[in-house]
């Protein structure tokens, strides 16, 4: 339940602060003309259950927007409860929750003063407040939102998420198996088509980097003659004059030595390079004798490579992925020799599914069916206190044609149309076609009156849901309203007296020019000040005598039938 809501720095409001901590249920009335700013508090409610917002809401010279509200929570509530241990948001008996709009186009959503996401706090705020608005009003027209307030009314709503799962295994299932039947339409075809590759593959054998060691080879083969040159030449040099000079040289120097023997090192080392000039002689030669010289083996290297390219080109850039491919397409066919049993067990696991949601959507049909017959009735008996008398309100039900699940939807297999008819001997009709404001207005009260008493949700906002309703009609719907007030807390947005005159609490919303500056403030107003704002609604800035009679008159009486006065 609402307990306090404040509000700083949002379009014309600069601080705002709503005690409602008094009563634990009850109507609070919110009047005011229009333009007032009674809708920048809806707004305000509406950002701290995940609505958007829009940098141009945050005040004028003001940095950012924020919106705060306290909830105390029933301890039996067990949804909200259980959701909010869930996430670790728990903290005693109160929900915070906290929105911060910046100018800068960020905004910032926290529970108990722990940031949340936009969806877990519309989860979370969709079991705090119900918010009846003219939008909620129009998805009354519309057939598809017909199954969803049937299904909230039946609380059927487990069932139906329990049916939607096994929908979409359902649909999963399908599509495997029919992605199965595929394959096995032109599994010969694309059999024969990856036997083909693997033998392609296989009969050439490529090993990884064959192709660059060949290529190493053939430019080897290729430059024969230019070897052979070279270290020939370079063979017969190193094996003719300069040993033969080395050698004198040599000779040379361990003479001088006997009369220097300082030059002893640097024959010892002439004496070396010698040697080494003969091992440099001998690996010369031997490699001159090992240069390949045979055209057939250049031939034979030239067509693999172009047997291994073409592999290349169809299977992968690189050896390495030619053997991948290989791999890849052994596993396909192993898979496709299995196909055949495949199928059989995807068709029996859909057989199976299939059952089991045919028989929930059953079930779920005959709730329906069940939970139809008692929301016509609650829904007449609401209406006939709306001044509705001899009202008629179906519930039509119609499945698609077949047994299967084919046509059925995820919520089912029904599909649900509101009609209604006001005026006795007139046959209901869908109320897209024959609902006025007014009516529309008293039908949304009248499901949303129900479903308040099957759900859990403490605080229920209209919104101005009075639209186009008058006279007895307005005397009516201001009782119903009471009523509601009697056993949830009810923050209504008005322009009618009839209903402001059942408040337990009625605040006035006015604009202020202060210091050249508009700002909307609101007021709370005493038992003194609540006949004239009612005479003000009956009658303008300047009531009459009578008018303020008559204001006073509306509060009498709906004290004396109020359940909770």
């Amino acid at each position: 339940m609402l307990q306090e809501l404040r509000v700083q720095n949002l379009a014309l409001i600069d601080a705002l602060n709503l005690d409602l901590s008094a009563r634990s249920s009850g109507l609070i009335v919110l009047t005011g003309e229009t333009g007032a700013g009674k809708s920048i508090i809806l707004q305000a409610i509406n950002l701290l259950t995940g609505g958007r917002g829009a940098t141009s809401w945050v005040r004028n010279d003001c940095d950012q927007a924020l919106i705060e509200a306290t909830f105390k929570l029933r301890p039996n509530h067990s949804e909200i409860n259980e959701l909010m241990h869930e996430h670790s948001l728990k903290d005693g008996q109160n929900c915070i929750i906290r929105r911060v709009l910046s100018k800068s186009g960020r905004s910032k959503l926290y529970i108990n003063d722990q940031t949340v996401t936009t969806r877990l706090c519309g989860e979370l705020s969709a079991n705090l407040i119900n918010i009846a608005s003219q939008h909620d009003q129009q998805q009354l027209l519309s057939n598809r939102n017909h199954l969803d307030f049937l299904d909230l009314y039946g609380d059927l709503r487990g069932m139906r998420q329990q049916f939607s799962k096994l929908f979409r295994r359902w649909q999963q299932a399908s599509s495997e198996l029919r992605q199965l039947l595929e394959k096995e339409q032109d599994k010969e075809q694309h059999r024969d088509f990856l036997r083909f590759q693997l033998d392609e593959i296989q009969k050439c054998k490529p090993v990884p980097a064959e192709d660059e060691q060949l290529i190493k080879e053939r430019d080897q083969l290729k430059s024969s003659d230019v070897l052979v040159r070279l270290v020939g030449e370079s063979w017969r040099e190193i094996s003719g004059s300069i040993t033969n000079a080395l050698v004198d040289i040599r000779k040379n120097i361990e003479q001088a030595a006997t009369i220097d023997d300082t030059l002893a090192p640097l024959a010892e080392r002439i004496g070396s390079a010698g040697y080494e000039l003969e091992d440099v002689a001998t690996v010369l030669d031997q490699y001159r004798e090992s240069i390949p010289m045979d055209p057939s083996r250049l031939e034979w290297i030239s067509g693999r490579l172009t047997e291994l390219k073409q592999l290349q080109r169809k299977y992968g850039p690189t050896l390495e992925e030619v053997l991948t491919f290989a791999q890849e397409a052994e596993a396909e066919l192993s898979v496709l020799e299995s196909l055949d049993a495949e199928i059989s067990a995807a068709e029996v696991r859909l057989e199976e599914i299939s059952t089991e949601a045919l028989l929930l959507a059953t079930e779920l049909s005959q709730a329906r069916r069940e939970v139809a017959q008692r929301l016509k009735a609650g829904m007449e008996e609401e209406l006939a206190s709306l001044s509705f008398n001899q009202a008629v309100f179906e519930v039509s039900m119609s499945t698609p044609e077949g047994l299967g699940l084919d046509g059925i939807q995820s919520t089912g297999r029904d599909l649900i149309e509101f009609t209604f008819s006001a005026n006795p001997g007139e046959p209901p009709k869908p109320l897209a076609k024959i609902v006025s404001g007014g009516e529309l207005s008293r039908l949304m009260l009248a499901m949303k009156c129900l479903l308040a008493r099957r759900d859990q949700v403490d605080t229920v906002i209209f919104d101005e849901v009075d639209a186009g309703i008058g006279g007895q009609a307005a005397e009516a719907v201001a009782e119903k309203i009471g009523e509601l007030a009697g056993h949830h807390q009810v923050i209504c947005i008005t322009h009618l007296p009839q209903i402001a005159a059942w408040a337990d609490l009625h605040y006035k919303v006015e604009k202020q020019v202060e210091n050249g500056r508009t700002r909307t403030v609101i007021k709370a107003l005493d038992e003194q000040e609540r006949p004239q704002e009612l005479a003000r609604m009956l009658g303008g800035e300047k009531p009459t005598l009578q008018t303020l009679a008559f204001a006073g008159e509306l509060i009498s009486r709906s004290r004396g039938r109020k359940p909770h006065a």
